[in-house]
């Protein structure tokens, strides 16, 4: 691990000179540097835990709330599931190489078209440790180095992850540079890391609208945006309603603290009085705080529902509160998601082909379901091994960021003494 570089410069073309390596080795090579890495997570989990344990009482005594400590929060299962994720993307195909288009022009000149390493990759993230080496994992086996910096909140669990990650990594052979976490600087850190052009190739911000605006400020390296999830679930008049609240409570309540979780509930107007009260008070007995327009407020009869406000629609709440609406129909739910929501994951429960139909086509989000919860939008759910996070961006990535979205390509060309006349 070296441990003279102290400057993100020197960080930064560290990574530089490793990605030309990284670029150009097998398969294997990588493969082996994770395994090193999963096995070295399994061999430390004490060592791991402990920094861990300093965060969480650092976070309490900060009066972070219940969400973002339990995504800050490790233990001996989710470092085991963490290694897990290592193999899972070592154990994906090869993305390097990958010959994604190929054919012989008429004039006998030989095309490819073949997937290649965007080169370094810069992961600024918050809260989430599992990110130091989510990231990291899917940098490196897509031929990329990556420099992580993780926020305060995780300091110490950062740190002790990326050393053990490091270690392994340069044990089993990977150049000096290839993985890196820088810390400590602040915003003046992030705005430096963020302007590394010619050094760095992407940035990937995986945090709040607060970090995105702060890099939206001063990068002058391109961004994939990692997005909010402001998910909604819409029942259509046709839904099996069963099917409907157990998709519901599924999106809302299995782990409110991410951004697949729904944000927001819409129900068609025809079955509102029959399905509202049955899943309000299943909501409200699971602990979420509602907030309703009139026509909820008014079937929820003594339920308590807050007032929805226009903030409500668009807020993403980590948490158990959920804004609950009625809509006349499919068109209005579409209009009501792609005006409030994040372009993130939005469902429809429905026996209507149409009807499902028409929301695939009209919702405007990265994700798009059909009976079924949006918790599923995960580079793990999704074959992906893992992911960096979610792009609701429409150029280069969209959707769960996995090993082809860290890849670019370039065009290999063979002649014979070809000139142009």
């Amino acid at each position: 691990m070296a441990t003279t570089i102290t400057s993100v410069a020197e960080i930064c073309g560290a990574a530089k000179r490793a990605s030309r390596t990284l670029g150009q080795l097998d398969s294997d090579a990588r493969n082996a540097a994770l395994d090193a890495v999963a096995a070295a997570l399994e061999r430390r989990v004490d060592e791991i835990l402990e920094a861990n344990a300093r965060d969480l009482e650092a976070g309490r005594e900060a009066d972070l709330t219940p969400a973002l400590l339990d995504r800050l929060a490790l233990d001996q299962r989710r470092v085991a599931g963490i290694a897990r994720q290592v193999r899972d993307v070592a154990a994906l195909p090869d993305p390097v190489g990958e010959v994604i288009d190929g054919r012989r022009l008429a004039n006998g000149l030989d095309v490819r078209k073949v997937r290649v390493p965007l080169g370094v990759i810069a992961v600024v993230y918050e809260a989430r440790p599992n990110v130091t080496i989510d990231a990291a994992a899917l940098c490196l086996k897509s031929g990329n180095a990556v420099v992580l910096r993780g926020s305060s909140m995780a300091i110490h669990s950062n740190a002790v992850l990326a050393a053990v990650a490091v270690e392994a990594v340069h044990g089993a052979g990977l150049p000096d540079g290839s993985m890196a976490l820088v810390a400590g600087g602040g915003h003046e850190e992030l705005e430096q890391l963020a302007t590394q052009a010619g050094l760095v190739d992407l940035i990937i911000p995986r945090g709040g609208e607060g970090l995105k605006a702060a890099l939206k400020e001063v990068a002058t390296v391109p961004v994939i945006y990692a997005a909010s999830g402001n998910c909604h679930v819409f029942v259509e008049a046709t839904a099996d309603l069963e099917a409907a609240l157990a998709i519901t409570l599924n999106a809302k309540i299995q782990k409110p603290s991410v951004c697949n979780a729904a944000e927001t509930l819409l129900v068609d107007r025809a079955v509102a009085r029959e399905f509202l009260p049955v899943a309000l008070r299943a909501l409200a007995r699971a602990g979420v705080e509602l907030r309703g327009d009139e026509d909820v407020r008014e079937i929820a009869g003594d339920l308590p529902v807050l007032p929805a406000t226009d903030e409500d629609w668009a807020t993403e709440y980590h948490a158990l509160t959920l804004a609950v609406g009625v809509a006349d129909g499919t068109e209005e739910a579409i209009e009501h998601i792609n005006r409030y929501g994040s372009g993130h994951s939005d469902a429809i429960v429905t026996r209507d082909t149409d009807a499902a139909r028409a929301f695939q086509l009209g919702v405007d989000s990265a994700c798009v379901y059909v009976n079924a919860s949006t918790r599923f939008t995960d580079g793990g759910e999704f074959g992906m091994g893992a992911e960096i996070g979610n792009s609701t961006q429409k150029l280069h990535a969209r959707g769960p960021i996995g090993l082809r979205e860290l890849c670019t390509y370039k065009y290999l060309i063979d002649g014979a003494g070809h000139v142009r006349g």
